[in-house]
């Protein structure tokens, strides 16, 4: 597959500027900024383009799985973008799969990748071991690593949980002491694997009275594209930390950060509202 590492262009949902105004126009700048060259995909009906879009193999090929998760209820599917609609539109050649997967639970390298077992309850049509063996087929995989979902994730998605740095270390939540019996079970599984991994900064905070679910504090889902990584930020004392860690992991990297807060309310934060490709 493509490794964030290596994609070089960069998809917004054209909702993105119409439901989040302001943070749209200084995400905007900051991409200008960075030289980042980006467009809006079109008919979109909500932001999280990651999760519709397909999962690039390499620079020509493209696999579309079924964008239709569980937790989109029956009342809310108006606002579930069509992926054929979008893909038709651009022009996007591409393999279909049936199987359900968003894009969110898919976090890669070249030959690995890295998913939550929520693939089991949104396919339970087939066998788990024939699911997997297909899902590595497809993405053509030399691992696919299996992981628990995080219990009060809505969405089941690894990218809220891990990042791949490279084929053998993976970059982690450092979860809270109440989250002990989640974070034990999660980096035995991790290490299962035979996977190093480096603990980020971890702080997640919630407004039960205005939100179902946020994802404030989770500096684990940022953009990652060729040579930039732009990391989420909240308005709390952990955003320098994770800024200066960020600059320490990825020395060749430029480092630039965004206030997410807007965003981070709806569910999701930036590796959930981007779709980078190379081209």
């Amino acid at each position: 597959m493509t490794p964030d590492s290596q994609t070089n262009y960069l998809y917004l949902a054209d909702t993105l500027p119409t439901y989040y105004v302001r943070f749209f126009r200084e995400f905007e700048k900051l991409l200008k900024n960075l030289n980042v060259n980006f467009e809006l995909l079109p008919f979109t009906k909500d932001v999280w383009a990651v999760d519709y879009m397909p999962i690039q193999i390499d620079k020509n090929r493209f696999v579309q799985f079924v964008y239709k998760p569980s937790y989109i209820k029956k009342k809310d599917l108006k606002y579930r973008s069509e992926a054929n609609l979008i893909c038709d539109e651009i022009e996007l050649e591409r393999t279909k799969s049936t199987i359900l997967l968003d894009g969110g639970n898919v976090v890669r390298t070249k030959t690995k990748a890295i998913i939550t077992d929520r693939i089991f309850v949104e396919n339970t049509t087939i066998e788990p071991k024939q699911l997997q063996k297909e899902i590595q087929e497809i993405l053509e995989l030399e691992d696919l690593f299996i992981i628990p979902q995080y219990p009060d994730d809505f969405t089941g998605h690894a990218d809220g949980l891990v990042r791949f740095l490279d084929d053998k270390t993976v970059l982690i939540n450092s979860f809270t002491e109440k989250e002990n019996e989640y974070k034990e079970l999660f980096e035995e599984t991790i290490r299962s694997y035979g996977l190093d991994f480096i603990r980020i900064p971890y702080n997640p905070f919630i407004d039960l009275n205005k939100y179902d679910y946020q994802a404030n504090g989770l500096y684990i889902n940022y953009l990652e594209m060729d040579g930039i990584i732009i990391i989420p930020t909240f308005g709390i004392k952990e955003d320098d930390i994770a800024k200066r860690q960020f600059e320490k992991i990825f020395p060749n990297y430029t480092v630039a950060s965004l206030n997410c807060n807007k965003i981070a309310n709806g569910g999701g934060v930036l590796n959930c509202i981007t779709w980078n490709i190379l081209k």
